[in-house]
């Protein structure tokens, strides 16, 4: 008599394709595409989704283990520096930049054969799918998409003409990655405080001065880089953009050297190091006195890829644990049969899907700033430190929380588990701490009006969603003491309410997008999951009270037809 083989106590989600597997992006791909450019994105879905689950992840845990080393002098005694990556790494850039076209695809007419601009969303969809393997590699190409973008909108006719073919190309021997060089020892978030020199030469270039403390990615190809030119005044008013190559002209090594690389807590995969600029060649990038504002464009890019970054490494610890509950037994029982354990997967999943419509949300405000729509660049504006402050913030407990989950094996480093731990713990840090990034929510309202934008949008969405009425009012009167709260942390530039008001604002409109989505795509959970965050993550409640979502805020019936 023949036995079927009994599963294997250890539950294993390795080689499962994360796109397909993941009903509910497919669910918002439906809302938030046009449905040409879906289908044809959709193989391509598929594509990554297979990699991440599988061969993409096993180079990420190889690439991981096995961090870059600097060389200074070649065999011959030449002292000609650089980093050796390892294959693992190397093939994940040629994945990543040459494949996929992500640090280029923004800024090319033809993508992955689609003939057009590509919308911002497909390629933070992309992102989304590849972060959920990789998180290190993301850095260097969401720099390589913002540097090419700050060149584009600020560099001269020349400048641009020189260089952006590189940083467009596809073509994995050819094409150029981008860096910034911002961080100095007394100059972290306070740019004012800039201590690198600016020097003209004769020919129009400039040679750059000083040391730089933290550089990610630092033998790219091109870096941006903040100095004070020689005249400049002291403060912020005197900080200039510069664009510096990696190789002169004539394919020397430029005048800097990379002093160390850091021994890091995550993203070991990728490079980051110090480096003295010892009179380095580069060019100066739009007005002079401007760098903070130019550099601040290609700062707030990046801190959207951030937000996305952390959305992709939260559904990836999120399905990880969701995976492990549902084919896991414990004492006769599924883990996922245990009340506990669906109240804590619950507890997980509500700050991954707040993230993830919060990155729909904010891409689509990106394409529509673009292209120039009234309104778009303020909400924007707010959106984009929005969830750069809370997805990062979030991420690091979520990655943790589902670490046990698996229980042992989670912290064994065999499992992505403490990968996308360490890794997740980066992202409240870099491009700006959760009070610099809350500030800056703070600014948003200050200068550009954005509050009353998001409001505005926001309350569209409500008023289209359908929602029953007691649920409805309860959202709308969370974002109005919301508002409220912003505004009061406004008056005051945000010196003790800038956080508090920035969970408060995103809480409250991730909550409604949430509810939005769920209507129109007719998802019974992601409507769950909006009250869950309306009721556990804003609202006052009693710790000691039992008891979950309130009757009157059921699901009515909506005008709005599910999509198919």
């Amino acid at each position: 008599m023949s036995h079927a083989p009994a599963a294997h106590p250890i539950p294993d989600r390795h080689g499962q394709n994360l796109f397909t597997t993941d009903l509910e992006l497919q669910g918002l791909l439906a809302l938030y595409l046009p449905d040409a450019l879906r289908r044809h994105m959709q193989p391509h879905f598929e594509r990554l989704g297979a990699l991440a689950g599988s061969r993409l992840d096993e180079l990420a845990g190889v690439a991981d283990h096995n961090p870059p080393v600097l060389e200074s002098r070649t065999r011959t005694g030449l002292d000609e520096q650089r980093i050796v990556k390892h294959p693992a790494y190397v093939e994940m850039e040629r994945l990543a930049l040459s494949e996929f076209g992500l640090g280029a695809m923004s800024h090319r007419d033809e993508t992955l054969g689609w003939q057009g601009k590509m919308p911002p969303l497909v390629k933070y969809v992309l992102t989304y799918l590849f972060v959920q393997a990789e998180f290190g590699l993301c850095c260097p190409v969401s720099m390589t998409d913002s540097l090419t973008r700050t060149l584009k909108k600020f560099g001269d006719v020349e400048l641009v003409a020189r260089y952006l073919p590189r940083l467009t190309s596809l073509d994995f021997d050819e094409l150029a990655q981008g860096a910034m060089f911002m961080t100095e020892q007394a100059a972290g978030s306070d740019i004012a405080a800039t201590q690198t020199r600016a020097t003209p030469l004769a020919d129009g270039s400039w040679a750059l001065t000083g040391d730089k403390w933290f550089c990610s990615n630092p033998d790219a190809d091109f870096a941006m880089v903040l100095a004070r030119p020689d005249d400049a005044p002291a403060g912020i008013k005197g900080v200039s953009l510069f664009l510096l190559p990696r190789r002169l002209d004539d394919g020397r090594l430029n005048h800097y050297r990379i002093v160390r690389l850091k021994h890091k807590l995550g993203t070991r995969s990728m490079a980051s190091g110090e480096i003295t600029l010892e009179g380095a060649v580069a060019y100066l990038v739009g007005e002079r006195g401007r760098g903070f504002v130019q550099m601040a464009d290609m700062v707030n890019n990046s801190r959207l890829s951030n937000g996305v970054r952390a959305a992709g490494l939260m559904r990836r610890a999120v399905a990880e644990a969701e995976y492990i509950a549902s084919q896991r037994q414990a004492f006769g029982r599924r883990l996922a049969d245990m009340p506990l354990m669906q109240r804590q997967l619950d507890k997980l999943r509500l700050p991954s899907e707040q993230a993830r419509s919060m990155v729909f949300q904010t891409a689509l405000a990106l394409a529509r700033s673009d292209a120039g729509e009234e309104g778009a660049y303020p909400l924007l504006r707010i959106l984009t430190p929005l969830i750069k402050f809370r997805a990062c913030r979030d991420a690091r407990k979520v990655t943790g929380d589902a670490m046990e989950v698996r229980g042992g094996c989670g912290y064994i480093e065999e499992w992505a588990d403490p990968r996308l731990v360490r890794d997740a713990h980066l992202g409240s840090i870099w491009e700006g701490t959760s009070n610099i990034v809350a500030l800056d929510v703070v600014r948003a309202i200050q200068r550009e009006g954005a509050l009353a934008v998001l409001q505005q949008h926001f309350e569209a969405l409500l008023g289209d969603a359908g929602l029953a009425p007691a649920f409805a009012q309860a959202l709308q009167g969370a974002l109005d003491r919301a508002a409220a709260l912003a505004q009061t942390a406004a008056a005051d530039g945000g010196h003790v309410l800038a956080r508090q008001a920035a969970s408060g604002l995103y809480h409250c409109v991730s909550a409604i997008a949430m509810a939005h989505e769920a209507q129109r795509s007719g998802s019974a959970d992601r409507l769950r999951w909006a009250q869950l965050v309306l009721l556990h993550r804003v609202l006052p409640r009693d710790p000691l009270a039992v008891g979950d979502i309130p009757a009157d805020w059921a699901l009515a019936a909506s005008a709005v037809p599910a999509c198919a």
